[in-house]
């Protein structure tokens, strides 16, 4: 019995159903050893926001429309709210809270 070939296609309906009949063991002499690269994932810093519970479900809801999850989308918006004041300001000038204007009356 001959063994058939992997078929040369991008449809997944088509790679499934070969796949669902055959057996990858069977294509070793096909197949190609490729070279991995290992990478290492740069240090991150978690900080935790205490939400209402209205807030975190209007969270949710937003990050659901973006298809995100809500720490991606928080995490973004983080960023650009970084981005866009390190923009504003002068170089090598640290961050300080803006000063509080005094009450009169």
């Amino acid at each position: 019995m001959t063994t058939p070939r992997i078929p040369n296609t991008d449809s997944i309906d088509e790679l499934a159903r070969f796949w669902d009949e055959h057996d990858l063991t069977d294509f070793e002499d096909d197949l190609e050893e490729v070279s991995t690269r290992i990478f290492s994932r740069r240090k991150e810093t978690t900080v935790a926001v205490a939400l209402t519970p209205k807030e975190a479900q209007a969270l949710r809801r937003l990050a659901d429309a973006e298809g995100i999850n809500e720490p991606k989308l928080v995490r973004d918006w983080i960023r650009e709210k970084l981005r866009s004041s390190s923009r504003k300001r002068p170089p090598n000038k640290a961050l300080q809270p803006s000063a509080q204007k005094p009450r009169r009356g």
